[in-house]
């Protein structure tokens, strides 16, 4: 009878614990699927105004996916805080955890305060071709944590951003001007100011060498078997390979047309004739 007495008491008193945790529960879900979608608003909000305001993309990606994950905490915490966990105890725990995770992720918080780093000093930008961290490509995305690389043969390259603002990185985007640096040999019987004239011939012609700063052609080197010369031109950063590739084929065509040998490796064979016994 006392079983059936207590079952009959849990029977009367699930309909007020089900309206009232039924309801807590409910309303939690609620809360997180609203906050949810207020962080994708709140990123997708922060994209559209900075770049409204011609915000660099590198900063636009990095506050956007910051907006994001800060909107995101403050929904756990509230969803947390519906269903009857004491939020002001649970933030105390989670600075607790934070301190003794933050020293077993060393790593990752170096890596955040490097994203940081790279949005204040901006070493790079998205859109720049760089060479950081044993690797070269064009910058995609610079997020929290990592920098997203696009090779010249189409491969993505994920590197932690300590390993990038730890090392050198060179940004060969950040100018907008351009030495190209090339040497031309010649053989010892060409006549100096021939050669000269012939290489600068090229030059003027080409349309992506810059008239300012003006080209450098000197002779460099006298060397063991050619006369080296050094062709500096300056063009537009993004004209570089191009201009470079068109400049090597014109400048030997323009050299065979006259007739100035551009010396190689040569071996020289004497064959011994050996009396016969």
């Amino acid at each position: 009878m006392e079983h059936l007495e207590g079952l009959d008491g849990l029977i009367e008193q699930a309909p007020e614990f089900f309206m009232t945790y039924g309801l807590k529960a409910l309303a939690a879900i609620v809360i997180f699927i609203i906050g949810k979608y207020l962080a994708g608003v709140a990123k997708r909000v922060t994209i559209k105004v900075l770049n409204s305001r011609k915000v660099d993309a590198t900063v636009v990606s990095f506050v956007a996916n910051l907006s994001w994950a800060l909107v995101f905490i403050f929904t756990i915490i509230a969803t947390l805080g519906q269903v009857g966990v004491q939020t002001a105890s649970l933030v105390a725990v989670i600075g607790a955890a934070g301190l003794a995770v933050g020293l077993a992720l060393q790593g990752s918080l170096s890596n955040f305060a490097s994203g940081v780093l790279m949005v204040l000093f901006r070493p790079c930008r998205v859109g720049d071709f760089i060479e950081a961290a044993g690797t070269a490509g064009v910058v995609d995305e610079i997020t929290i944590f990592s920098t997203r690389l696009r090779t010249g043969d189409n491969k993505v390259i994920i590197a932690p951003n300590s390993a990038i603002m730890n090392g050198t990185i060179t940004n060969y985007s950040a100018l907008e001007k351009r030495r190209i640096d090339l040497t031309i040999g010649v053989s010892y019987t060409a006549d100096i100011a021939t050669t000269k004239k012939v290489i600068a011939d090229v030059l003027d012609s080409n349309e992506s060498v810059l008239k300012d700063p003006g080209y450098t052609i000197g002779l460099a080197e006298l060397a063991d078997s050619s006369i080296n010369f050094v062709v500096r031109p300056w063009v537009s950063t993004g004209d570089y390979w191009p201009t470079r590739f068109a400049l090597l084929e014109q400048i030997k065509n323009a050299l065979d047309a006259a007739e100035i040998e551009i010396p190689f490796p040569q071996m020289d064979l004497h064959v011994k004739e050996v009396p016969a016994k």
